[in-house]
């Protein structure tokens, strides 16, 4: 295209100049010759024919060009075309690369997702196998230990309990095992005080068995539990050590999933503490070797039936019957009363044993509390007292050298005697330095619960018209205990119980006349009940005659003659610990030494009366016992 307008620009510039030349050969003819005109003519038609044959080479150029330019155009309008093909093919080939991408996505992301079901898969497979791995290396571990409960018919039994090697060494004799009669410590100038006693045995080793079986709705449980702290008549250190199997504990129990619990057997008394909850098997005991505990211990293990509710694990309340009993009255100069009996051997009691004739059962109620920093109880004993009393027959005097009086009583009159009485109580434990530390409290009072503590102080004394009165009392125990870790602990305790006296002329005098210093006078009003301050008491530090033996030999300690004291209080520190050799799946091996100390105190009597002939007044006294006492303890509890 552009070389046919370059064509035509050059025709049109050779006409311009063509045109030049004729204007100017016309301007200048009337100055030229002839000849000179003519000349151009010629010339003019030789130029013409130059061009003209210009003019053809340019139409023949122009038709070549035009050709040319067609034959682009074509090749272009191809080119177009076949740009437009390609582009076609091009969007084509995007297209379907796209279709293909897309779907190689979707197969990929399909086969991501495979791959990644199938690694979860691998890694639920592997978990799987640790997990298979973890439990057979359990089972095999269990295969190849004891197991913890046997089963049996849809229960599982568990055995258990300890064997026990154990020893005391006191310093006054008390004639007794790891089992300590507190209210019973011999004064210093008795026989019995005046020697030490050390005493060896493994009679306080222990078995156990637990049966439980679960119920959609509850759990029922049934506990046996006893021990060797038992004598049979034939029973001695001589030779053979037998003693007889002693039942602690046996009792059966429904635990329903709704919180109320119901037990009944021979159990710990509800009135003792516990660790948590109200729940059986979780009795709060001190840690001592010694069999009685400690002073200060609210105690018993007798029959009883409770009911408990268990409301969120942080309240507790509980209601109890349990096995009533009356300790012999305290006291001296006391009316004839009848309260219990020998056992009946056709009734299957000890006929070696006193029973008391119980009208009801002992009602005992608590609620305990874990606020979450500790816990806590509150509880209360309601006891019943009765006794046969024949107002019309003197006293039995007590007093060693005045003798009974003669009998000139009768049975007109007797009437059977009651009351009721009871205490309250409070415990308190408190965990501290994260439960490694534990503090504790407890305490009881009350009138006619004496029963209920471990040195077994009276409950009771008579007026001398029969009538029964209770005597005010209370104990308390203060506890620190320090559980350093699974393999040593160290405990301490205090603990202190009183029995308040009570006293009142019996309206009878004394008609054996002095015969030396330490007689009351002709005369003298004879005073009965507990704790009387006219209670002979010169003879409690003077060492009697011993007494004949079955042995024939004068070889038993003989009673003091001369001591009618009675009990006011007691008092018990002790200190010991507990240290494990191993502790584990085989069992606990397991060793402890405790040491205690106890004070045994009386109510003021007469030391030494009044002398009749020099008119000497009478001296008070309040004779006390102590006792210092170590033991030891090395035993293995079954796992």
């Amino acid at each position: 295209m552009m070389r046919i307008i370059g064509a035509l620009a050059v025709l049109l510039l050779a006409a311009s100049v063509a045109g030049a030349q004729t204007e100017t050969a016309a301007g200048q003819s009337t100055a030229m010759p002839a000849k000179a005109k003519h000349k151009t003519t010629a010339q003019l038609e030789q130029d013409f024919d130059d061009l003209s044959q210009k003019y053809d080479r340019l139409q023949q150029e122009m038709e070549t060009f035009k050709a040319d330019a067609e034959r682009r155009e074509t090749a272009l309008e191809e080119a177009y075309k076949t740009a437009s093909a390609a582009r076609a093919a091009v969007e084509e080939a995007a297209r379907q690369e796209k279709l293909r991408a897309e779907s190689t996505l979707e197969t990929v992301t399909k086969t991501s997702n495979e791959v990644t079901s199938l690694q979860s898969a691998v890694a639920d497979l592997k978990m799987n196998s640790a997990s298979l791995a973890d439990t057979l290396q359990t089972e095999q571990k269990k295969a190849a230990e004891p197991p913890e409960a046997i089963p049996f018919l849809g229960i599982r039994i568990k055995p258990g309990g300890f064997v026990a090697g154990e020893t005391v060494d006191r310093q006054h004799g008390i004639g007794g095992d790891v089992n300590t009669q507190f209210s019973g410590i011999p004064f210093s100038g008795q026989t019995a005080g005046l020697l030490s006693e050390f005493n060896a045995s493994g009679r306080q080793s222990r078995i156990t068995l637990l049966a439980e079986g679960k119920l959609s709705s509850s759990a029922l449980r049934a506990y046996y539990e006893a021990d060797f702290l038992s004598s049979g008549t034939t029973s001695n250190d001589n030779q053979s050590n037998s003693y007889s199997l002693r039942q602690r504990q046996v009792w059966g129990q429904a635990d329903l999933h709704s919180g109320w619990t119901f037990t009944g057997g021979q159990m710990w008394s509800l009135a003792t503490e516990y660790k948590s909850g109200l729940m059986n098997l979780r009795e709060q005991i001190p840690m001592t070797i010694d069999a009685q505990y400690s002073v200060g211990f609210t105690w018993e293990r007798q029959y009883g039936f409770r009911v408990v509710k268990d409301i969120k694990d942080r309240f507790w309340a509980g209601f109890a019957v349990e096995e009533a009993q009356t300790l012999n009255l305290g006291g001296h100069n006391l009316p004839a009363l009848v309260y219990q009996q020998a056992g009946n051997g056709g009734g299957l009691y000890n006929a070696t044993a006193n029973y008391s004739f119980n009208p009801v059962p002992d009602l005992v109620a608590k609620v305990a509390v874990e606020p979450g920093f500790g816990h806590y109880e509150i509880f209360g004993v309601g006891r019943f007292f009765r006794a046969r009393a024949y107002p019309n027959e003197p006293p039995m005097l007590t007093t060693t050298s005045w003798g009974p009086t003669s009998s000139t009583g009768t049975t007109t009159g007797a009437f059977t005697a009651k009351t009721a009485g009871g205490g309250l109580g409070a415990n308190a434990r408190i965990p501290l330095l994260w439960k490694h530390l534990e503090l504790g409290a407890h305490g009881l009072a009350g009138d006619g619960i004496g029963r209920y503590s471990s040195s077994t102080l009276p409950d009771a004394t008579a007026h001398p018209d029969g009538t029964l009165e209770l005597l005010p009392g209370g104990s308390a125990l203060a506890s620190l205990e320090w559980h350093a870790n699974p393999r040593f602990d160290m405990y301490s305790y205090y603990g202190g119980e009183y029995v308040k006296r009570a006293f009142y002329p019996t309206g009878f005098f004394v008609t054996t006349p002095p015969t030396n210093d330490f007689q009351p006078p002709v005369g003298q009003p004879i005073v009965g009940g507990y704790g009387a301050p006219t209670n002979i008491e010169f003879g409690c530090n003077i060492e009697a005659q011993p007494a004949s033996s079955p042995n024939g030999g004068g070889d038993v300690p003989g009673s003091a003659l001369g001591c009618t004291s009675d009990n006011r209080n007691l008092q018990e520190g002790t200190l010991g610990y507990w240290f494990r050799f191993y502790r584990g799946l085989h069992g606990t091996l397991q060793q402890g030494i405790q040491y205690s100390y106890v004070v045994r105190h009386t109510w003021q009597g007469v030391g030494l009366a009044a002398n009749p002939v020099t008119g000497a007044p009478a001296i008070t006294g309040s004779p006390k016992a102590i006792d210092n006492m170590w033991f030891t303890s090395f035993r293995y509890y079954i796992p």
